[in-house]
């Protein structure tokens, strides 16, 4: 069964709302997707996590059923920053002041980001499939540009 034991919920956020599932008992985790997923990558391994864990899955802004606020020049609505904030008010929601934390790819960036904005909040880090930013800058290439263009 898809996500067996989790509820979906709607949760508020500033701007709009971010679709999200939770389940399990135990110490708070938050799982964030990579890109072009949504919080269903994670419907294999939730499940197990929640044995020991409350598991949440968010669908990132701009990702899956949560909110899509309009592109700016600036893109500053999906800068991570404002999707870390996005991801505090989740977890204040649920009453976790303190939580751990994995996010995969892209959710992996936000994890970085979240963790640096917020130490006193976050436990515990695992950033998975995700290179630092400056190598990954440092190896792009005319090959790469053309490869990885989607």
């Amino acid at each position: 069964m898809f996500f067996e034991g989790f509820a979906l919920a709607h949760v508020p956020v500033p701007g709009g709302t971010i679709r999200l599932r939770h389940g399990g008992s135990g110490p708070p985790l938050l799982l964030l997707h990579g890109n072009p997923q949504t919080h269903a990558m994670w419907h294999l391994v939730a499940p197990t996590l929640a044995k020991r864990f409350t598991v949440i899955c968010p669908d990132l802004r701009g990702y899956g059923f949560s909110l899509k606020p309009p592109a700016t020049s600036d893109h500053a609505p999906y800068a991570k920053i404002e999707m870390a904030k996005d991801m505090m008010a989740v977890m204040d929601h649920f009453g976790f002041r303190q939580f751990f934390l994995a996010g995969h790819d892209r959710g992996a960036r936000l994890s970085h980001r979240i963790a640096l904005d917020n130490p006193d909040r976050v436990l515990k880090l695992a950033v998975l499939d995700v290179i630092p930013t400056i190598e990954h800058f440092e190896r792009a290439n005319m090959d790469f540009a053309l490869g990885y263009y989607h």
